[in-house]
């Protein structure tokens, strides 16, 4: 599905009270709704760095970015919405097309982190469907973030809160820079 068509769903489905996947707990519904809010939050204040206008001018041919993704995820409430930024900015040169991860096992499970089914997870191919390089779940310096915070014995509800917090200062240039460096060495 599109940008559109997934925020569509995931605004739907939460209409009902419930989220992407199997588990309709309140704690992943009450995740989807923050989640929802960060993507509108994300798709109204994005600012796409200057090099990708002149990065999309250097590109000969066109790709195909397939995002595997759930609403339920914090860390693709705040990437998603940027990875869709530059995909318009791209004049059609990149197409995106999202894909829930829970009903593509077979494909997430090539795309693996650490042994889990860490999402989101950007996979870019080429016109022939030859896949050029995968980027994800998270930039390396909200990951480095994480794992100081556990380092120091945080529990779960203050990693998750701090992250997003990391994410919202940061203005999504950790992202873009990582996304960027996969395009350019590729």
């Amino acid at each position: 599905m599109n940008y559109l068509d997934y925020k569509t769903l995931l605004n739907n489905l939460m209409a009902e009270r419930k989220t992407t996947g199997s588990d309709q707990s309140e704690a992943m519904i009450h995740y989807a709704e923050l989640n929802i809010q960060r993507m509108n939050r994300l798709d109204k204040t994005t600012v796409l760095l200057n090099e990708w206008e002149y990065l999309f001018s250097k590109m000969e041919s066109n790709v195909k970015w397939v995002v595997l993704t759930e609403g339920w995820c914090g860390d693709a409430a705040q990437i998603v919405p940027v990875i869709n930024k530059i995909a318009e900015a791209s004049n059609g040169k990149i197409s995106l097309e999202l894909l829930l991860r829970d009903e593509n096992l077979e494909l997430m499970d090539k795309y693996l982190t650490n042994g889990g089914r860490a999402i989101p997870k950007l996979i870019c191919y080429d016109e022939s469907n030859a896949e050029l390089w995968n980027w994800g779940p998270r930039p390396k310096g909200a990951q480095d973030f994480i794992d100081q915070l556990k380092a120091d014995g945080a529990d779960l509800v203050k990693v998750k809160t701090d992250l997003h917090l990391w994410y919202t200062k940061n203005k999504t240039i950790d992202t873009q820079n990582e996304i960027m460096s996969m395009f350019t060495q590729n």
